[in-house]
């Protein structure tokens, strides 16, 4: 069972109490607060109910404190899951236009960073504060510190003990998320309510997270930590370009917590080191226009300079240009864009930004995140196994999969 913090309610919410309402929703992250807005604006009297002292901390702690809030190029293909089909429903009928709709329409100012990401300009407690007034408009009745203790289906729906009291209704619906970021509150305990009511959970693990190396692997660059460099990481047929991040324990940056989603121990993982030129074609260039040079001078021109340095102590011996031949050129060019990493592992839960895997969709509705074995019974965001990309996408399916259910409950 999800940890019992000491109760006290929000400050809108007041004491809570026992009684029947038409929904109860556990977990007040993006997609809880989701479902209980539009839940609410159907007219649903909801609780909602969250086991931290304050809803929205994923949100807040999100790019940066600027919240990476939706991306504009959202489709199905930016998630994972055993079946990929699954989100397009959702999504489909909760764009990342619904979403800025009401952010624009609640003042707040954002702009695009890359590749369709959407930040806050200011912060993203704007963010919070939008679906709690959202939800309080809506007459949402949210209880933050209060923790679940037991969940009963009875004829008339569903019985949820918690520390502040008994609640009933005959909509139920889990959004506690998944394991990522524990110092946060998170816990497993929504795969255990829906193994509880029979439903399969999919193996997790950690999603949107550094690799780590050891051995001889890290002692290679362990000591180049914090250089920064554009590479495309490639793995089990995927690939993806952008900066990538050397650490003490290993590697991380964008490029690489978006392979890792797609790595397991073991699985062939290698680097485009040059991934917008072709690097036999620049080190010919480069031959000519600078035979005198050094290969580690014109190697600190391509690269850091430190990075570029270690290369050539480890890997390729550095001498004048024009001493190297074309197949010798050749070979480092194919070094260059096939450079392997060898990861031992990823750094897990604790700076995870997702779990992989979780509630089996095969018996979960695609249009209603109501379950296929419980009526009354819904799932929705990162307990569902849907995990979206880097970049905007996994909050997209929050508010899609929070509106699907939101809609019905």
């Amino acid at each position: 069972m999800a940890p019992t913090p000491t109760a006290s309610a929000s400050a809108d919410a007041g004491s809570a109490d026992t009684g029947s309402t038409d929904v109860i929703i556990i977990g007040g992250g993006a997609a809880g607060l989701m479902c209980a807005r539009v839940a609410g604006q159907r007219g649903r009297r909801v609780r909602l109910i969250e086991h931290a002292n304050r809803c929205g901390k994923k949100i807040l702690m999100s790019g940066g404190g600027r919240c990476n809030f939706t991306n504009t190029g959202t489709t199905a293909a930016n998630f994972i899951s055993a079946n990929p089909h699954f989100c397009k429903s959702a999504l489909a009928r909760y764009t990342p236009q619904h979403f800025i709709e009401m952010v624009e329409r609640h003042g707040i100012a954002y702009h695009e960073k890359e590749l369709g990401q959407l930040f806050c300009d200011d912060s993203s407690k704007q963010i919070v504060k939008m679906l709690l007034d959202e939800c309080a408009d809506a007459g949402v009745r949210i209880d933050t510190g209060c923790s679940v203790q037991n969940v009963q289906r009875t004829d008339e729906g569903f019985r949820v003990q918690t520390t502040m009291g008994e609640l009933r209704a005959p909509s139920l619906v889990i959004a506690t998320g998944g394991l990522s970021i524990p110092s946060m509150g998170a816990t497993g305990f929504g795969y255990e309510l829906a193994r509880q009511f029979g439903h399969t959970v999919l193996p997790t693990r950690a999603g949107l997270v550094p690799l780590t190396l050891t051995g001889k692997h890290q002692e290679r660059l362990a000591d180049l930590s914090g250089v920064a460099l554009p590479v495309t990481a490639h793995c089990n047929g995927r690939g993806f370009s952008n900066f990538m991040l050397i650490t003490h324990r290993g590697v991380s940056g964008p490029s690489i917590l978006q392979i890792s989603s797609y790595w397991n121990v073991g699985d062939a993982l290698h680097l485009a080191l040059l991934p917008q030129a072709d690097a036999f074609d620049a080190l010919k260039q480069l031959r000519a226009k600078r035979p005198a040079a050094e290969l580690r001078t014109v190697l600190g021109e391509l690269f850091p300079k430190r990075f570029a340095e270690r290369l050539c102590e480890l890997w390729f011996q550095s001498r004048p240009m024009k001493q190297f031949n074309d197949p010798e050129l050749r070979a480092i060019a194919e070094q260059l864009q096939h450079w392997p990493l060898i990861a031992s592992g990823t750094e897990g839960y604790r700076t995870a930004e997702v779990t992989l895997g979780g509630v089996d969709t095969d018996e979960v509705s695609s249009s209603t995140m109501q379950s296929k074995l419980v009526p009354g019974l819904h799932f929705i965001g990162e307990v569902v196994d849907v995990t979206g990309w880097l970049g905007g996408y996994n909050f997209q399916w929050a508010w899609a999969s929070g509106h699907a259910a939101g809609m019905v409950a």
